[in-house]
């Protein structure tokens, strides 16, 4: 898969580049801000964009407002977004209008490669991966509202897989129980968030969605 790399910190830029080289990508381009991004996604039209979230010119979320014009333009253009710390608005707004082939992990991920090129596996294959540190959050809520409240333990550690992209049968694996239990408890969550008879839309990304305050 092509691939345009966006990251302002020369050291990790050229870490990812010589990474994902050494895995069988072809990084096109590698840049250092936003508009140099959208630059070369409308140059290159790859496969996959990898971007951080604050770069310049602005310094704040350039990275993150690039992925999002990025997937409006060029909606079949697979985005993984890195961020330095857990920002829950911003794989919100990432994850708000579409949710195939997107991303979002902390930068600390990249440090486990094997985490790492799972994740850009299944975002390249259309799938969704929040950091399991993003998802750890969320299930950790102890708020009134929280509507993981209504879930049971082992409800909670299927949504915890569930969030970062697995699918039933990797669950499944990940968790030593069978495929129809997976299935059962998936049913189950989608009951009691209100979601069983939603259509149109993934479930499971609109599950995710209403931890993270954007459903």
């Amino acid at each position: 898969m092509r691939i345009v790399l966006a990251e302002d910190s020369t050291l990790l830029r050229e870490g990812l580049v010589r990474l994902l080289a050494e895995e069988g990508y072809d990084v096109v381009a590698a840049v250092a801000d936003a508009d140099r991004l959208l630059a070369a996604v409308a140059e290159h039209r790859p496969g996959m964009v990898v971007t951080d979230v604050r770069m310049p010119p602005g310094g704040t979320d350039d990275g993150l407002r690039a992925a999002v014009e990025i997937r409006r333009r060029w909606p079949g253009t697979a985005v993984v977004v890195l961020s330095q710390y857990v920002e829950k608005r911003y794989a919100a707004h990432l994850l708000a209008d579409r949710s195939d082939g997107v991303g979002y992990l902390l930068k600390d991920r990249v440090a486990h490669v094997g985490d790492f090129l799972d994740a850009l596996e299944r975002v390249a294959g259309g799938a969704t991966a929040l950091d399991p540190e993003v998802v750890q959050q969320l299930m950790s809520t102890t708020t009134h509202g929280d509507p993981l409240r209504a879930l049971t333990p082992r409800e909670r550690e299927v949504l915890h897989e569930m969030a970062q992209g697995h699918t039933n049968a990797s669950v499944a694996a990940r968790l030593h129980i069978s495929q129809s239990a997976v299935e059962k408890h998936v049913n189950t969550i989608f009951d009691r968030l209100g979601l069983s008879h939603v259509t149109g839309y993934s479930r499971r990304v609109l599950a995710i969605l209403r931890y993270l305050g954007a459903g």
